[in-house]
């Protein structure tokens, strides 16, 4: 099978890059709102005094309380 030459790359690397998308959207809500559920807040990088990190809410966010 040929591919159609009036497809643009630009569709088909989002056509690859939606699933990984949708699979990091999803573990981010998840800390987001597991950290709400704790009485905390999502903060990107280190938490601010006098606030206390209590767990991860993704790669750069700490979770503060």
């Amino acid at each position: 099978p040929c591919e159609d030459p009036g497809d643009p790359p630009a569709m088909k690397i989002l056509l690859l890059l939606f699933p990984l998308l949708l699979v990091l959207v999803q573990g981010a809500a998840g800390g987001l709102f597991a950290c709400r559920r704790k009485g905390g807040f999502c903060q990107i990088g280190y938490c601010r005094y006098p606030t206390i990190p209590i767990e991860k809410c993704s790669r750069s966010q700490w979770c503060c309380k």
